[in-house]
């Protein structure tokens, strides 16, 4: 377990105590792992998408859809791999060439992840350090068309209430 001071920032605890929330705070500090559990670990490589929260490095923020590329049936096509319990990846597509979510990593590292089951509610939130690998070949097996992957070091990783999620179905 991550000791408190650990998990909570003084911005955090500032608001828990003016919103009348502090058991909010003692209640995370039993939830927040540094590493993913198994359970979470299935959960997020089932998802077929995410979002990533980046910041550069003046604390401007960006938030990102990451999601699996088409492929024929049978093809495999995670969104993102879990190495280890403290270890994910995830493809990089060509895109609309901004690199906001890249370029804020080359220069601020702190990345935040958030995977919705819209089916059920469940949610999971990562928080952690990102790298950019620039070997295209490192993880070609998985996805032939990424440009780049980004490695993702976990420091917290937690559930999320599913209040307010609407439920939805997925479509082709």
């Amino acid at each position: 377990m991550i000791g408190d001071g650990d998990v909570l920032h003084d911005g955090e605890v500032e608001a828990q105590r003016r919103f009348g929330a502090e058991a909010a705070g003692r209640a995370m500090s039993r939830i927040i792992r540094d590493r993913l559990s198994p359970a979470q670990a299935a959960f997020i490589e089932a998802q077929p998408f995410f979002f990533i929260a980046t910041a550069n490095h003046r604390g401007e923020c960006d938030c990102s859809f990451r999601g699996r590329q088409h492929r024929p049936p049978g093809e495999p096509d995670p969104a993102l791999i879990v190495l280890d319990e403290r270890t994910l990846v995830f493809p990089d597509y060509a895109g609309n060439n901004l690199f906001n979510s890249l370029g804020n990593i080359l220069t601020n590292p702190s990345i935040g992840m958030l995977f919705v089951d819209f089916r059920t509610g469940a949610r999971t939130r990562v928080n952690g350090h990102a790298e950019i690998i620039e070997d295209r070949a490192a993880f070609r097996h998985v996805w032939p068309d990424a440009e780049s992957y980004v490695r993702v070091v976990v420091e917290q990783a937690f559930p999320n209430c599913r209040q307010r999620v609407p439920l939805m179905a997925m479509v082709s």
